[in-house]
């Protein structure tokens, strides 16, 4: 695309935006779920048994981000596995440690949040974990993208070691939902992109 294309381009976007003030840009976002106080099973081994926190989503949007922000009191949090799953069936690991080369002690997540967008991945960070931190897979987040938020979303809590305890304390999904002024200024600038690409062939 040339300058004079791009140019065009910017200023029918801006045009709109000041002919029309209520279709400025905005990303508001819901938050679904709460506390829990939910005792983390510490049965390891085969057969290893979950524990499951649900949050029912009663509306029906489109994800357009997720975040998962969690509180978790427990005696070394590495040695837990946490899995969100969304209504869909779409499953993702959002802390993945090797049980021999990565293992250490220490606890608590502390309004911890799992974000794709964070600066440091949840590898890199440091117990006891509070802020945000990038997901370690298998899976991300963006996964749940373009998904409906409606039902039943799962944190599934695996506790692989024995002989420590703890509890989940709070259990929220932080739901990012573009307005249709957003979408419709997304689909117009997309639009005239596609015009401009094909009177250039």
């Amino acid at each position: 695309m040339d300058i004079r294309s791009s140019t065009i381009i910017v200023c029918t976007v801006l045009a709109i935006v000041i002919c029309f003030p209520s279709f400025v840009l905005s990303v508001p976002f819901d938050i679904y779920g709460g506390d829990c106080d939910l005792a983390i099973v510490d049965k390891p081994g085969p057969g290893c048994e979950m524990t499951e926190a649900v949050i029912d989503v009663p509306d029906n949007f489109t994800v357009y981000d997720i975040d998962v922000r969690i509180n978790i009191t427990h005696t070394n949090v590495f040695d837990l596995q946490l899995f969100l799953q969304s209504p869909s069936g779409t499953r993702i690991c959002l802390n993945y440690f090797d049980s021999l080369s990565e293992y250490d002690i220490y606890p608590n997540y502390t309004n911890t949040i799992f974000d794709d967008e964070a600066m440091v991945s949840i590898e890199d960070g440091a117990a006891p974990f509070s802020g945000r931190f990038r997901p370690r897979g298998p899976g991300q987040l963006k996964d749940f993208d373009g998904q409906d938020t409606f039902g039943l979303w799962r944190l599934q809590i695996y506790d692989m070691f024995d002989w420590d305890y703890g509890t989940l304390d709070s259990f929220e999904l932080l739901v990012t939902i573009p307005e249709p002024a957003t979408i419709l200024l997304l689909t117009l600038g997309a639009g005239l992109i596609g015009v401009f690409r094909h009177r250039r062939r």
